[in-house]
């Protein structure tokens, strides 16, 4: 018995151990599967993030290529600005000019020419030009000071200059435009040169007539030194300008306004500008003053009682 009770258990083990065996097969088998199974799916997601990877890298692509050429344009601008403001040979040519030159020109200005015949010579300088510009401005504020006129908020030195500045760059561009349509053969450089070389008379005859104040030495000034610096002008533009009638509209046009603007100076400017003041600042107010007040009566005799009940106490 005992001997078949060992047969026994020996079989029941190999049965046993037979069923764990084929379990442990299955089991491994079921792991491939699952394991084949993750790595399909894993093959999946990575073709599709590959495609998705290469629509991004596409679309970057791009970008960094629309971002290049923007850069690019946005160099070539900068380069060609820096270039243009920062390049002083543009300007050079037309300061580079003696004082001796300059005095000989101021000098011309007031000397009417003879020949019209042939287009006469215009420096093509700004040196002196906008050396006169600087100082009718400041002769207009010594006249502003030597005047009755107040001066607040400072000496009124951007009123001036826009003045005089404006003056000569305004007419200077409209004399063009006219004389663009009048077919004379005169550049901008030019016209401003001769314009602002012209004002050396306005500035002989606003100094000697701030300082000494009488109407009938300023209409001679106006008429002999104001007259001599547009005739010379009007003898410039009439040379380089051909028929009647476009010589008289450009000449007449730039006299008359050469001349009223000296008048302007001379009688409305200071005026003007007074006005501007007191529109933007308010009119002249006098300054505030401390006044005595008269004490009442009542208080008066409050006053000596305290006085008294005071004395009588002490």
């Amino acid at each position: 018995q005992g001997g078949g009770s060992a047969v026994i258990d020996m079989e029941n083990m190999d049965d046993t151990s037979g069923s764990s065996f084929e379990d442990m097969g299955e089991m491994h088998q079921r792991m491939k599967e699952e394991e084949e199974e993750a790595e399909g799916e894993a093959g999946a997601g990575e073709e599709e993030d590959g495609e998705f990877l290469g629509m991004k890298g596409l679309r970057g692509q791009l970008g960094r290529q629309v971002a290049d050429q923007m850069w690019q344009v946005g160099k070539r601008q900068a380069s060609r600005a820096f270039s243009l403001y920062a390049n002083i040979d543009i300007l050079r040519p037309y300061f580079d000019v003696e004082p001796v030159q300059v005095r000989a020109r101021l000098l011309e200005s007031m000397i009417p020419l003879k020949m019209i015949n042939f287009p006469q010579k215009i420096a093509g300088e700004l040196y002196g030009p906008l050396m006169l510009v600087f100082t009718l401005v400041a002769i207009l504020l010594h006249g502003m000071k030597t005047s009755d006129t107040i001066i607040r908020e400072g000496t009124l030195m951007g009123t001036a200059i826009g003045t005089c500045f404006g003056y000569w760059l305004g007419v200077s561009s409209f004399m063009y435009f006219l004389a663009y349509l009048c077919n004379a053969q005169i550049t901008m450089v030019q016209m401003l040169s001769l314009l602002g070389y012209g004002l050396f008379g306005h500035c002989i005859t606003l100094l000697v007539t701030y300082n000494i104040h009488f109407h009938s030495l300023f209409y001679i000034f106006w008429l002999v030194v104001g007259g001599l610096s547009t005739l010379r002008m009007v003898a410039v533009l009439v040379s380089r300008t051909v028929g009647h009638t476009q010589r008289l509209i450009l000449c007449g046009t730039l006299a008359a306004l050469h001349m009223l603007f000296l008048l302007y100076l001379h009688f409305a400017y200071h005026k003007v500008v007074e006005g501007i003041l007191d529109t933007l600042e308010g009119p002249n107010m006098p300054p505030f003053q401390r006044v005595a007040r008269d004490i009442p009566v009542v208080s008066n005799a409050v006053l000596n009682t305290t006085a008294k009940a005071i004395a009588l106490t002490l």
